[in-house]
């Protein structure tokens, strides 16, 4: 079994970025470790309207925290010019409001997934994003997963043929408590569709290298959040699917999806079949297996490998170090040492597709992505 593993390694001297933070939750609290462990990443301003929220991120920060300003709001932090780049990792459906005076700003900006929870809001983003002059990121941190970034490389490197097939699984655990339980309602998240598995189709577009066509989803809340109530509410998350996506170059993908299967070995299993060979990536445990076709009764001639993950990445989060190595990709961008690589319209396009995933699920029909304006 070979070992291949990502090191950070030593960086000597680098242009400092100053950071700020719009939204101090688990997910911003990621973003400030990984930023600890960035090159030349200073963070010196941090907002968000809950006490309890700034003082994880104080938590956080430690004695880095020492002289970083506190703010209510977005336009506060953004009229501060204390930052050169901002993360954006507030609830789902503040992305707007808090993106608009950033705009005004014109300010880099990592803007959390999913872009928006609605495609109004979605396209607004493209439409502002494109007047910057700083560069804007959708931050799709699963592309930058090592393991995954192999096997995309692999694909695209025509390991397996003509790809054919692209199957996701996701098995994992489900919604963690938020701040007042915001994501327990898909008005707030655009849907589990949106919310969680727009990592997943932006997956698909990049390995595809096509647009979708037509979604078809079958899901339903039936394990999770079904005895919660919230002001005599009751939750509206879809907590299973398979969805299935054509692609205009004839691709198919599925993306196999339980949020009530956290003692899985692995939570994301991806794989491609070409006409060539079947490829398959495991996360966490990071391997890669190969499995060229060998005709009946042939014997098989498996390859596998482990793509190793450095250490002080993976601590730094809980995204399987893809956190820190989309931080490396985005300060590139802010020097202006390397391009955007997750554009405002691929934000766009995994809201799309998440967005007619809810629809195919909750009206059990195909949708045309024609019918959405793609």
């Amino acid at each position: 079994m070979r070992h291949r593993c990502h090191s950070i390694g030593a960086i000597g001297l680098v242009e400092q970025v100053r950071y700020g933070l719009v939204g101090t939750g688990m997910m911003g609290v990621e973003h400030l470790q990984n930023l600890a462990v960035t090159p030349g990443a200073v963070v010196t301003a941090i907002a968000d309207p809950v006490a309890t929220s700034l003082g994880w991120a104080r938590d956080a920060l430690g004695k880095r925290g020492d002289g970083v300003q506190e703010f209510a709001d977005a336009a506060a932090l953004a009229r501060s010019g204390l930052v050169d780049a901002v993360i954006v990792a507030s609830p789902n459906y503040t992305h707007r409001n808090v993106l608009e005076p950033l705009f005004d700003a014109d300010i880099a900006i990592l803007c959390e997934k999913p872009l928006a929870t609605t495609l109004e809001d979605a396209r607004w983003v493209v439409d502002r994003a494109a007047q910057m002059t700083r560069p804007f990121w959708t931050a799709m941190e699963y592309r930058y997963m090592p393991p995954a970034a192999a096997f995309i490389e692999q694909v695209h490197g025509g390991r397996i043929g003509a790809l054919r097939m692209l199957s996701i699984r996701e098995h994992r655990f489900p919604f963690l408590p938020k701040v007042g339980d915001w994501n327990r309602f898909s008005r707030n998240t655009g849907g589990t569709m949106v919310e969680k598995c727009c990592h997943f189709f932006d997956l698909m577009r990049l390995i595809v290298r096509s647009e979708p066509v037509r979604v078809y989803c079958s899901g339903a809340m039936d394990v999770n959040h079904v005895d919660e109530r919230y002001d005599g509410e009751r939750p509206d998350i879809i907590d299973n699917s398979y969805t299935t996506v054509e692609f205009a170059n004839g691709v198919r993908a599925m993306l196999d999806l339980s949020m009530f299967a956290d003692g899985a070995e692995n939570q994301e299993e991806i794989t491609a079949v070409g006409d060539a060979a079947r490829l398959d990536v495991l996360i966490p445990e990071g391997a890669l297996v190969f499995s060229p076709r060998t005709g009946f009764l042939n014997p098989k001639q498996v390859e596998r490998s482990v793509i190793a993950v450095d250490q002080t990445a993976l601590d730094a989060g809980s995204h399987h170090g893809s956190t820190f190595y989309q931080h490396q990709r985005f300060i590139a961008a802010v020097r202006g040492e390397g391009p955007v690589e997750v554009t405002a319209r691929d934000g766009l396009m995994a809201v799309a597709i998440g967005t007619a995933a809810e629809i195919s699920a909750r009206t059990k029909r195909v949708v045309e992505m024609a019918e959405l304006g793609f």
